[in-house]
């Protein structure tokens, strides 16, 4: 089979990203008759306005709807002009905008009139967009603590636990101030496990017990990755590996990775999860997934039979453009300064020199990342 491996594995990532994305996944989810009965809405999250689009066309005229996302993400034309409010917030960092946001969804929350029934959206993000702080917390405390726990490597869970400790809406108690007659929370997964008590540290959630509420799980890395394989399927690949193994050092996880293609056959390989990284304390260019897609460059140099993308299925990777990137056996060498590169934290920067990014733009999703390994047959 002759393929542009490059063009491969982006088509059969768009492809993972898409069955994942927050319009569809909520379209799906949410029958018209269901939606017709929500008189408010809040979306929070990275694809909080993708899932806002994907509810709209059922609600009924007249509902109120808060949409919190991040800087970038809510540039849908079909947006425009709506009676929808959008904030547009901070991340990976919490910034004051955070605490604006994380005020008025309280408000809004408690303006709710006890007739009412609320849908609430959820995606990953929502942790640093939507804050509202303990007593004798400020922001510079809060994002000092954040910043310490991503650069020692800390993974979400433990991140997100932490903040429900300094947060008056984290773990249930923003819906707890609700005072209508029930809530429905649609969820899209960043977290290993699904668990709406740690998306987005728990914001839906919902801590009182008298509250008629109900969740559901509409997408995840697992969708993601199943759509990658019925792709590759279908064109023609064997699907070797459909894992969710990447909880780990980014450095493990390009073991793990280039382990498992290295002894397997030809085909795709389909590695889902999110990778922990720790920081040099002035870290250069870049995120998680750039920094694992330059160590399994390094694990593969030299070699023509391994081509490897590693990204974020929101299209981000850290506080960068680029969603992560697309490596082979001569991106490791491809210029001098790869091993520095590394050392530095500064991976985004030698990946754009030598070309070798993916830049998607926000996707409308949020399942972690997604590694794909397309290893070729030899040459006859």
């Amino acid at each position: 089979m002759n393929v542009d491996p490059r063009a491969e594995l982006t088509r059969l990532f768009n492809a993972g990203v898409a069955a994942a994305q927050g319009e569809a996944a909520v379209a799906k989810a949410l029958s018209q008759a269901e939606a017709a009965r929500f008189t408010a809405v809040l979306a929070l999250g990275k694809a909080a306005a993708s899932m806002y689009l994907g509810a709209l066309p059922s609600l009924p005229s007249g509902h109120r709807a808060l949409i919190v996302t991040k800087h970038g993400h809510a540039t849908d034309d079909r947006l425009t002009g709506l009676a929808a409010e959008i904030l547009e917030s901070s991340h990976p960092t919490p910034e004051e905008d955070s605490l604006i946001a994380g005020h008025r969804c309280l408000e809004f929350v408690r303006e709710c009139p006890t007739d009412d029934e609320l849908l609430v959206l959820i995606s990953g993000g929502a942790s640093a967009l939507v804050e509202v702080l303990v007593d004798g917390v400020d922001i510079d405390e809060l994002k000092r603590i954040t910043k310490e726990m991503v650069a020692g490597g800390a993974d979400i869970a433990t991140i997100n636990a932490r903040r429900k400790t300094l947060s008056k809406v984290k773990g249930g108690q923003l819906l707890a101030e609700f005072r209508g007659k029930s809530i429905r929370a649609l969820a899209i997964s960043d977290v290993q496990g699904d668990d709406i008590g740690t998306i987005g540290s728990g914001i839906g959630a919902c801590a009182n017990p008298h509250i008629p509420y109900e969740c559901e799980i509409v997408a995840s890395n697992a969708v993601a990755r199943e759509a990658v394989a019925q792709l590759a399927e279908e064109r023609g690949h064997a699907v070797i590996r459909n894992q969710e193994t990447l909880y780990c050092d980014v450095a493990e996880a390009a073991d793990r990775i280039v382990a498992a293609c290295v002894d397997g056959p030809a085909g795709i390989y389909v590695f889902g999860g999110e990778p922990t990284v720790e920081l040099p304390p002035s870290p250069g260019e870049g995120g998680r997934n750039q920094a694992l897609a330059l160590l399994v460059a390094e694990r593969i140099a030299g070699r023509d039979d391994l081509v490897c993308l590693v990204a974020g299925t929101d299209g981000t990777d850290g506080p960068t453009e680029a969603a992560g990137a697309i490596v082979d056996g001569e991106s490791f060498n491809r210029k001098p300064g790869a091993g520095a590169a590394l050392a530095d934290a500064d991976a985004g920067r030698f990946l754009r020199e030598t070309g070798d990014r993916l830049v998607t733009g926000p996707t409308g999703t949020n399942v972690m990342d997604l590694a794909i390994v397309l290893k070729l047959s030899p040459n006859p």
